[in-house]
């Protein structure tokens, strides 16, 4: 199993934040808590103490050493920039603040929806999913609408709706793509050369995995917090909602796991030697020698 990134590039490029053309709106619609993620409390609409008068943030390049760890994981699909510059075409919420509400509340909604298309446009790629093809392109197509919605419109949208019909195509791409891994599978020549099987939204927070066999493993929704995944093969993996905060990646392979994003990434701790897919980036704060 292989995904294709090639035919998904262009679509790609539109679901990646670009806070360049966006008006801070995740530093000012969403609401966060003093915790190990953030350093301050800080209410849905009021705008993050450090985002200045330009919409950039003040600490960008020191967020994890001043305790804002949870802007670094964040990732909004591109529903920032798609909010600022087309919904709204590129006025304010500063210029026009009788907006503000309203363009906070539409910025919520359009993450889930950019969150969609990003989901549907990684299972068009996989050659397994050529079945239901036209299924997946009008998923596709009738998501695209919604995110073009004016403001009015998009509010009542409902995105728990939406996505439960579109999560009945990503759980059928989830089961083409195991089976047929499992298929093809051979042993692991990996740490303990047996396979572990978790259900869906299982609890493994610090679990012990370190080289295991986790190929075609269905892990949506699994907490994966602080687990030691060192050297673990997630390949054919379904990741979806996973949670990876402060798992440990370092030489694992999730080069062909599916429905992985990079906030997941950004959230848990790797290092050279871990296999991404080539469509995610290594995060920055990353060790850049192997430790496994």
């Amino acid at each position: 199993m292989s995904i294709h990134v090639e035919s998904f590039h262009n679509k790609k490029e539109s679901l990646i934040a670009d806070c360049e053309n966006c008006f801070g709106l995740c530093c000012v619609a969403l609401p966060f808590a003093a915790s190990t993620d953030f350093a301050i409390n800080k209410d849905a609409g009021q705008p993050c103490s450090n985002l200045q008068e330009n919409f950039r943030c003040c600490v960008h390049m020191n967020l994890r050493q001043l305790g804002f760890k949870g802007c670094t994981v964040y990732d909004c699909f591109g529903a920032g920039q798609k909010v600022s510059q087309f919904t709204y075409k590129g006025q304010d919420w500063r210029k026009a603040p009788a907006s503000a509400a309203l363009m906070f509340e539409v910025f919520r909604i359009m993450k889930q929806l950019q969150e969609l298309l990003w989901y549907l446009s990684e299972a068009l790629a996989i050659p397994e999913t050529h079945s239901i093809h036209s299924e997946l392109e009008l998923a596709l197509d009738e998501t695209e609408r919604l995110t073009n919605l004016e403001p009015d419109s998009l509010i009542h949208v409902d995105v728990f709706r939406h996505r439960a019909d579109v999560n009945v195509l990503l759980l059928q791409t989830s089961d083409f793509v195991r089976t047929e891994a499992q298929r093809k599978q051979k042993p692991s020549s990996k740490g303990r050369g047996h396979q572990r099987r978790f259900g869906r939204g299982a609890d493994l927070i610090e679990a012990k995995l370190k080289g295991y066999d986790l190929r075609s493993s269905n892990l949506r929704g699994a907490y994966l917090i602080a687990a030691d995944l060192r050297g673990a093969d997630l390949r054919a993996a379904d990741l979806i909602g996973a949670d990876f905060r402060d798992a440990e990646l370092s030489g694992a392979d999730l080069s062909e796991s599916i429905f992985l994003t990079q906030a997941q990434l950004n959230s848990a701790k790797g290092d050279a030697q871990t296999k991404l897919p080539t469509h995610l980036a290594r995060p920055a704060h990353w060790s850049t020698e192997g430790s496994y």
